[in-house]
């Protein structure tokens, strides 16, 4: 019986992608390629985002995160108001899909290095998660979890 309620609990693998859009929303924050990176950075700082989306004709065409304009435009003493977006945001986006699991999401961010991934579905951009929202979420049921397990060791479960 014990094994039953560690093995139900511990199922932290099949929290999905869409779990945390459904807590989060699914709002997504996007701009075109063709403005200044600086227009993009005040856009960001406005919706207190560290990624944004560049979607044309609603196809993802690339993110641009806040260390790409460190690590682009700051390091090199490049002008990010004379720098179009499509100079140095990443255009080789890595996606999930909103039946992803949350081990899968981490495997993939740690991997690659990257904090946000689009969600996309049928070709459409659905939403965005973070490393953030990911270890959040982990916490989050590994809470349940210890709960669950306290509840089992003292007899209270129901």
């Amino acid at each position: 019986m014990i094994f039953f309620y560690i093995y139900s609990s511990l199922k932290i693998i099949n929290m999905t992608v869409n779990q945390i859009l459904s807590t989060k929303g699914d709002y997504v924050y996007s701009i075109v390629s063709t403005i200044s990176v600086y227009d993009a950075i005040k856009v960001m700082g406005e919706k207190n985002v560290g990624a944004i989306l560049i979607i044309e004709e609603d196809q993802l065409k690339g993110i641009l995160s806040e260390r790409d304009y460190a690590r682009k435009i700051v390091l090199q003493g490049k002008s990010s108001k004379n720098t179009l977006v499509n100079e140095i945001m990443v255009s080789k986006v890595v996606t999930v899909q909103p039946t992803d699991d949350l081990d899968y999401c981490m495997e993939l961010m740690i991997s690659r290095r990257i904090r946000h991934l689009p969600v996309v579905e049928n070709d459409k951009v659905i939403g965005l998660i973070s490393i953030g929202d990911v270890v959040k979420s982990i916490i989050e049921k590994q809470k349940e979890t210890i709960q669950l397990l306290d509840s089992y060791i003292n007899g209270t479960q129901s």
